[in-house]
């Protein structure tokens, strides 16, 4: 495959930019980076023009609405067979692209890698890998575009509905299987998602509820995925107390043996 676009959804994405950006650049074989920005106010735009000023393939949009908007602006613009969608909040796999390639047939619609949520100072195997699980089966019941290389051809012209700020990702999803496609998860194709610190905090993560039901109960009708909320509760404990106390397990919180 030749080199593709690349649709990067961005707002005050400071946090992991750079990072990220290395990961796209050093993985995919990026035409354009398409970037649709929601008017960040952080350095989030310093930092993209520092990437266009060393690979000249940058282009900048603004879209102002929902996620759904900003996916289907991002989409209006892309020019190359296939695309890819990157969150601005992930970092990806060595030879990613490489690696998805792989899956590209002739009635395959879009490959999407595996989302890993990074929590730190959790290391506990077991529970990492029932992380790695509930994404897989979560993206089963609703999609994700973490890191999603789709047949640009299948979504031209697509209407997601603008409320869909979350679950947006399901209805692209749903979109290319109806038009008789597979969408496939790629073995051993994964991506890092670090959420920014401020998400972990009791009144984002009511926000964050609150809409993850509106879209996804009221609005996309994807009862099942409610079978998961428990354990999204377990998770967002998890980061909570390490937001909070996490240095409390820090080498230098250890308490000194007096001898």
């Amino acid at each position: 495959m030749n080199q593709i676009d690349v649709v990067l959804l961005t707002k005050n994405s400071e946090h992991l930019l750079n990072k990220c950006l290395i990961s796209i650049y050093e993985n995919v074989p990026v035409k354009r980076l398409i970037v649709v920005d929601g008017s960040s106010t952080d350095s989030t735009l310093k930092i993209i023009n520092e990437f266009n000023k060393k690979f000249g393939n940058v282009m900048i949009i603004t879209e102002n609405g929902s996620r759904a908007k900003a996916r289907e602006r991002g989409i209006q613009e892309v020019e190359t067979e296939w695309f890819m969608f990157a969150d601005s909040d992930v970092i990806l796999c060595k030879n990613w692209f490489e690696k998805a390639e792989k899956f590209i047939k002739d009635d395959v619609g879009a490959v999407w890698g595996l989302n890993i949520d990074v929590i730190p100072n959790v290391k506990n195997k077991l529970f990492l890998k029932s992380l790695a699980l509930v994404a897989r089966e979560c993206f089963n019941l609703r999609g994700g575009m973490h890191d999603t290389i789709i047949r640009s051809e299948l979504v031209k012209g697509i209407k997601i509905p603008w409320q869909l700020h979350t679950y947006e990702d399901a209805y692209i999803v749903n979109w290319i299987k109806k038009k008789g496609y597979e969408v496939v998860i790629g073995d051993d194709i994964y991506c890092l998602h670090h959420r920014p610190s401020e998400d972990w905090n009791l009144k984002e993560s009511f926000s964050l509820a609150a809409l993850e039901i509106k879209c996804g109960l009221v609005y996309s009708h994807t009862f099942r995925y409610a079978f998961y909320y428990p354990f999204f509760v377990f998770y967002w404990f998890l980061q909570v107390l390490n937001k909070n106390f996490g240095n409390l397990f820090s080498e230098k919180s250890k308490p000194k043996v007096i001898r």
